[in-house]
């Protein structure tokens, strides 16, 4: 190239050719969002994640009723290695596949669900927000999920059916010392319409569950000075606590002393399989047994007339070190009919968490802190968010595994590796 050739190149000296701004390039590119007017939507619209509704929970909801629904036993080692269990799954997708629609649905215990994922029995619920279990109940049947009401609840059987009476709304019973009461309350959900009954089974004694002894944790919360100095960055908590009415459980009275010590006054630690006998000729409805971490006990759960099973650790609540449910499904699976459920809870917290439990064997799935972490944050639509969030992770990572529905999925989509913890 010449001289002159150099001199009248447009691009000779610059990669570029600039221009003055243009105003009617410019324009379509000025587009502002107007103001949010109601924050509570848009406080939740900005959440992304279960985490970033648990940041907002933390925000929000005082330290006692936060700790509860965060901490678990101990050192909390349960909860931390059932979580990571799920980060440390390897997904191994198929590609050029139709993945234009993809189905979430699924059939568990006679009845199908739009996702393979239910609301898990939690206790106190009110006490991290006034809406509690109704909120719950109100957002898994909009969802068309199901909801588990705790005996621990604080609301009762029947105001959850009336809440939401098209939902499917099951049941969970701790057997208590008096079994009389315990099958008092079995009797009420059965005359609710109650179709489910999830025996929790791993509560000899309650877990130490530090955070709560260090907070002085009661049900309902005291009012000490300490309390308040913490609630009174949080005016929406307190506000709902002193105008609703007061915080109490809905199948037993109050406590005076700490939640340890009444879990500790609660549960039967003579109760044996004999005792699952003797419930399931008492109850005609669906048994599910919570709390299964070996297979011997899972095969004797099966056994002793339980419908399903869910593998659980009680969110990591209980034994310190106990096992990691999802290390324990793939093996149980082998063991049993297809026809047989096995269930799974502890650690999930992103909805392709319930895509590996469900490619490994599992037929359901249960949340509880995430859907807490919602409640915590906005009440009913704080728990429709947490549900709106893993059903769009769901199918999102089915898209990008090339199945189009849950059947599909199988061992051969996850690599689950191991740690030498």
């Amino acid at each position: 190239m010449t001289l002159s050739n150099r001199k009248t190149s447009k691009f000779s000296a610059h990669n570029v050719n600039r221009q003055f701004p243009r105003i009617k390039e410019l324009a379509p590119l000025l587009k502002f969002k107007g103001p949010r007017l109601n924050r509570k939507k848009a406080r939740l619209a900005d959440a992304l994640t279960i985490w970033d509704l648990r940041t907002i929970a933390k925000r929000r909801t005082p330290k006692g009723p936060f700790d509860y629904t965060d901490g678990s036993a101990e050192s909390e080692t349960s909860l931390e290695r059932a979580r990571q269990a799920y980060r440390d799954i390897e997904f191994i997708p198929n590609i050029l596949r139709d993945v234009s629609n993809v189905d979430l649905t699924r059939t568990s215990l006679g009845e199908t669900f739009a996702m393979p994922m239910g609301i898990a029995p939690t206790g106190f619920t009110r006490m991290m927000q006034t809406e509690g279990e109704i909120a719950g109940a109100r957002a898994a049947q909009k969802f068309g999920i199901p909801f588990s009401l705790s005996t621990l609840g604080t609301t009762t059987i029947e105001d959850v059916m009336t809440a939401a009476p098209n939902g499917v709304n099951w049941f969970q019973l701790y057997m208590w010392k008096d079994r009389q009461a315990s099958m008092a309350l079995v009797e009420r959900a059965k005359n609710a319409g109650v179709k489910n009954l999830l025996l929790t089974v791993d509560v000899p004694a309650a877990g130490q569950r530090l955070r709560d002894y260090r907070n002085g944790l009661t049900v309902p919360p005291q009012l000490t000075p300490t309390t308040i100095l913490n609630a009174l960055p949080r005016p929406a908590w307190w506000i709902n606590f002193l105008t609703t009415p007061a915080i109490s459980f809905a199948s037993l009275p109050n406590w005076p002393g700490t939640v340890g010590e009444l879990l500790d006054y609660m549960f039967d630690p003579t109760m044996t399989f004999d005792d699952l006998a003797w419930i399931r000729e008492h109850w005609d409805g669906t048994l599910t047994i919570k709390g299964i971490q070996n297979l011997e006990d899972a095969k004797k759960a099966a056994k002793h007339g339980a419908d399903a099973i869910i593998l659980s650790n009680h969110g990591g609540r209980q034994l310190d070190r106990a096992p990691i449910p999802l290390h324990l499904l793939a093996d149980i699976k082998k063991e049993f009919k297809k026809d047989f459920e096995i269930h799974v809870d502890t650690g999930i917290m992103h909805g392709a968490d319930v895509l590996a439990a469900i490619a490994l064997g599992a037929q359901f799935t249960y949340v509880g802190r995430a859907y807490l972490y919602g409640l915590m944050a906005g009440g009913q639509l704080g728990v429709e968010r947490a549900l709106e969030i893993m059903q769009g992770q769901m199918v999102r990572n089915m898209k990008l595994l090339g199945v189009q529905s849950l059947e599909e999925l199988s061992p051969k989509h996850v690599r689950l590796l191991k740690r030498d913890y």
